[in-house]
């Protein structure tokens, strides 16, 4: 670990190495809330769906109670998402410094949906006990749109940063001519977007049908739970083979557009044709490989779909401009380890299809449902590596072959960095650990509110007669009703 680290910060300004830790910590965090601020309104909303067009109070429960999750999850996102966006100004004031006219765009779309988000959960969740039940889920179809418009700020920035386009230089090196058209819809936007947006919602679907998933296994296994599971599973079973396609198609765009990226994600040294497949194994600064699995020309099939492709290797540019072999290495195990969640995920769903097709019915293998519960945490964990792949396989670059990260950093003094750093992570510790408080106190509550209703299944929180109408009426001391 040492090594690695003396390796990262070799030749580089003292401060780079906390800016680089404080923004990969912080990003990491925040990440972990995305898929359900992104893909849990849809997903409540199909749940709510459900309920209106089968009356079915149950789905109008879960409904209900994922909504609140959705608005706490949502308050924790404003805290971890607030620190990102000024950690791009304070740590890396040479970025936005030069090139904030020419992606900014992209903040300022993610800003206005964060906003209007914020509105909508709030509409929505005032909603259920005060508006009819057709206007209150018309009002809560803008959702989703909202969730997939901040998505939609997010990677038009950070595709930019992959393929820059969309400016001029003048003598000075300086962006001029800029249009905004161009600089948002880069050739790795479009990749980029819907392989994000897929994983999210396959990593939602998973996560919540977990918890379900978690309860079937501790004998739970009411038309409550298998309802909770159901649908969640459902959404992203049907995007994990989609997002499997996807991901071999943004895996080629890189190819073509990122050359070198893709050479660390393969650990590929020499530039050549039939070059092999290593899964897993570590590169070493003189391009030799040890361990991994080696797979005969595989990688030039897989990237061209032909062993006679030839994949550019990482020695055909000057060490000063390509990851290191250990940034390779991290990236390419990285890469990797996406692809193999995403593998099993396929199988897992498959096996779902398949089962669900013959016989019409849940699996009933305790090996399925142990690895549906299992299913949330690796898909998050695939998250994480895809953006440590797009992060770490892009270095030196901040800007892809136009600015480097060292040019960008801060002039802070590293000792503050990484005061700050440690500040952040006593912070992050607190906002997180609230949040699963909150979140275990919500489901204590649930749980004993269903248990008030009996052997018949989860019914309504006491404080509503069913999730549409008024509240219950308070019986004042003459028993009459009135308060």
């Amino acid at each position: 670990m040492h090594s690695t680290v003396l390796l990262l910060a070799a030749d580089a300004p003292a401060q780079l190495l906390p800016a680089r830790q404080l923004m990969a910590f912080t990003l990491a965090s925040h990440i972990i809330l995305v898929p359900m601020g992104v893909a849990l309104p849809f997903i409540t909303l199909l749940m709510h769906y459900r309920g209106i067009r089968h009356n079915d109070p149950t789905a109008l429960l879960l409904a209900r109670r994922w909504s609140a999750v959705m608005a706490v999850q949502f308050a924790v996102g404003v805290v971890t998402g607030t620190v990102l966006s000024f950690e791009f100004g304070l740590l890396w004031p040479g970025l936005m410094g030069k090139w904030g006219d020419v992606f900014g765009i992209g903040f300022g779309v993610e800003a206005w949906a964060f906003f209007l988000e914020a509105v909508l959960i709030a509409v929505y969740l005032y909603g259920w006990r005060r508006l009819k039940p057709r206007t209150h889920f018309l009002l809560g179809l803008p959702l989703p749109a909202a969730a997939l418009m901040g998505a939609f700020g997010i990677l038009a920035a950070n595709s930019w940063m992959n393929t820059p386009r969309g400016f001029s230089l003048d003598s000075a090196g300086n962006p001029v001519d800029v249009n905004i058209w161009k600089a948002v819809f880069t050739p790795m936007f479009g990749p980029q977007y819907w392989h994000f947006v897929v994983a999210m919602m396959l990593t939602a679907g998973y996560v919540v049908a977990g918890v379900y998933a978690v309860g079937w296994l501790r004998g739970r296994r009411d038309h409550y739970h298998r309802l909770g599971f159901t649908v969640p599973f459902t959404v992203a079973a049907v995007a994990t083979p989609i997002q499997f396609v996807l991901g071999d198609s943004i895996a080629r765009q890189v190819f073509q557009k990122q050359p070198v990226k893709f050479a660390a994600m393969e650990i590929v040294w020499e530039t050549d044709t039939h070059m092999p497949e290593y899964l897993f194994g570590r590169l070493h600064p003189d391009g030799s490989i040890s361990g991994g699995i080696k797979i005969p020309q595989l990688d030039s099939i897989l990237a061209g779909f032909s062993p006679d492709t030839k994949v550019t290797g990482l020695s055909s540019v000057p060490a000063s401009d390509r990851p290191n072999a250990t940034q390779a290495t991290i990236a390419h195990w990285a890469f990797d380890l996406m692809v193999v969640i995403g593998s099993v995920l396929v199988l897992l769903a498959l096996w779902y299809a398949l089962v669900w097709w013959r016989h019409h019915r849940l699996p009933a293998s305790k090996w399925f449902w142990r690895s549906a519960a299992c299913a949330g945490v690796a898909s998050v964990v695939a998250v994480e590596c895809g953006w440590v792949t797009t992060e770490v396989g892009r270095q030196p670059w901040i800007v892809y072959q136009n600015m480097r990260v060292a040019e960008a950093v801060t002039a802070t003094r590293s000792t503050t960095l990484w005061i700050m750093f440690g500040l952040v992570i006593v912070v992050y510790v607190f906002v997180f650990g609230a949040f699963l408080a909150v979140l275990l106190k919500m489901r204590t509550r649930w749980r004993l509110a269903d248990a008030q209703q009996g052997a018949g299944g989860p019914g309504e929180e006491p404080e509503a007669d069913t999730p549409y109408g008024p509240r219950s009426p308070v019986p004042s001391a003459s028993g009459d009703g009135r308060p």
